[in-house]
């Protein structure tokens, strides 16, 4: 199955220009544009006096590329929480993550009020397996405080060879103290997609994150359910998705939608503004769709919602989402370095922007937590952190609006199904599943009868 996407092209250009080329430029006739570049440059003497001042007075012997490396830092950290400078070595391992070949613990993270708080566990990995959960906040990694830690000092310390160990102490709401938590740090799985029939015809795929090969993996799944049977309803679950690949999200919408904007960027800059639409497939989908989503699903997974549900593709289940909708930019610097820089905002086919707002499900359905430890019993509920939560987050840009009600959920850890087990033992362990599992009951239900709604009215227009 193949399919050609309007694709984008990115045109970078390093642009060096003196220092008095650049006032004469900027001067212009524009007394405004003269007035800010005039701040900029008193503001740029300030810095240039503090940075002097610090190498003369400072008790001790002081790196001068550190603290300028530190600026930097403080600099794209100021402009909202996406936004970052990778050293060389750091800016490698961003790069190994869309690969998916290093090892770790397994979790997405951000900062919020200036501690490292987890977004979304991966699914299957160990800090998934170890009972983190969106929303936690990891106060230490080893016994040093993660307050003001960049995210890539933190992942770099969370990551590291096979069958290491790491100890992190969090704290969840609700909890009067911290918790230790040892991890045995292991590869993180290249596979992103899960796939399996829940009832026959009905088939389920989760996707818990956007790698290179999720689309192709997401495509073969549904081929090999299909094998078995021809395919009633298809549930999705992006729970806990926190995203990835934005081409992979647009290919994969564009598997179900044969025309039409899948998602579009607007920026400041014209590059950055991109309608990304979609092209008709040979091969139909005439099967209902329900998307599972939680305030753990965000950026790529987002787009993929967004995208079936402006389509009316899909019907989305479940609580409001994240609410990432800003897109990010790697710009390789000449020393090696990278800038992660908050470029555009992107839109929804209808064009509305998500931004710091999520999408809004068809069907709300909360998930009722199942206590793990005795400390979650009681009146608290974990609260996920959502996009808006965050400190300096952008603005969607749309009109104000009403803010949704806030809306608590947990995803139940699922099973993993045994090759070995009876036809019998799986069918139990389903209907358990189900049980425990409000929204992913609730997307089944909604197949059900939509096809029910469906045979009806086919019988009612033949009978005409």
């Amino acid at each position: 199955m193949k399919k050609k996407i309007a694709s984008a092209k990115i045109i970078m250009l390093a642009v060096v220009i003196t220092v008095p080329i650049l006032s004469l430029i900027l001067w212009g006739n524009n007394t405004g544009v003269a007035a800010k570049t005039q701040d900029t440059y008193k503001s740029l003497e300030i810095f240039s006096n503090v940075l002097s001042i610090i190498q003369k007075n400072y008790v001790e012997n002081v790196e001068t590329t550190e603290v300028l490396q530190g600026a930097i830092k403080g600099m794209l950290a100021s402009l909202d929480p996406h936004s970052s400078y990778m050293k060389p070595d750091d800016f490698k391992e961003l790069k190994l993550e869309t690969k998916g070949s290093f090892t770790g613990i397994g979790i997405e993270i951000t900062t919020k009020d200036s501690i490292l708080t987890v977004v979304s566990p991966i699914e299957g990995t160990p800090g998934f397996n170890k009972g983190l959960k969106a929303g936690d906040k990891i106060i230490k990694i080893e016994d040093e405080p993660t307050k003001d830690m960049s995210l890539m000092e933190a992942v770099k310390k969370l990551r590291g060879e096979k069958g290491t160990e790491v100890t992190i102490s969090i704290h969840r709401e609700g909890w009067t103290q911290l918790k230790r938590i040892t991890i045995v740090r292991d590869v993180i799985p290249l596979h992103s997609v899960k796939s399996r029939l829940l009832e026959p015809g009905y088939a389920y795929i989760r996707i818990t994150n956007f790698q290179s090969k999720t689309t192709n993996d997401f495509i073969s799944a549904l081929e090999e359910l299909a094998k078995i049977g021809p395919i009633k309803g298809l549930i999705m679950d992006l729970r806990n998705n926190p995203g990835g690949l934005l081409a992979q999200s647009v290919k994969l919408a564009d598997v179900f939608i044969d025309e039409g904007v899948i998602v579009s960027t607007k920026g400041r800059v014209t590059e950055q503004n991109t309608v990304y639409e979609a092209r008709k497939d040979d091969t139909p989908h005439n099967f209902p769709i329900a998307i599972l989503v939680n305030e753990g699903s965000a950026s790529a997974s987002e787009i993929v919602a967004g995208a079936l549900q402006d389509h009316n593709k899909a019907l989305i289940v479940g609580v409001q989402t994240f609410g990432k909708g800003s897109v990010q930019t790697i710009i390789p610097m000449s020393n090696g370095a990278g800038l992660r820089l908050t470029t555009a905002r992107y839109y929804t086919p209808k064009g509305i922007s998500i931004q710091a707002k999520g999408i809004t499900p068809d069907i709300y359905v909360e998930n009722h937590p199942i206590a793990d430890t005795p400390e979650e019993n009681g009146d608290n509920e974990p609260r996920f952190l959502r996009e808006k939560d965050l400190k300096q987050h952008l603005t969607n840009g749309n009109a104000p609006k009403k803010e949704d009600k806030e809306i608590k959920d947990t995803l139940i850890e699922e099973d993993t199904p045994d090759d070995k087990e009876s036809d019998e033992e799986k069918a139990l362990k389903i209907k358990k599943e189900l049980e425990r599992d409000q929204q992913l009951n609730t997307g089944l239900m909604l197949l059900k009868g939509l096809n029910v709604f469906n045979s009806f009215s086919n019988d009612k227009t033949a009978k005409k």
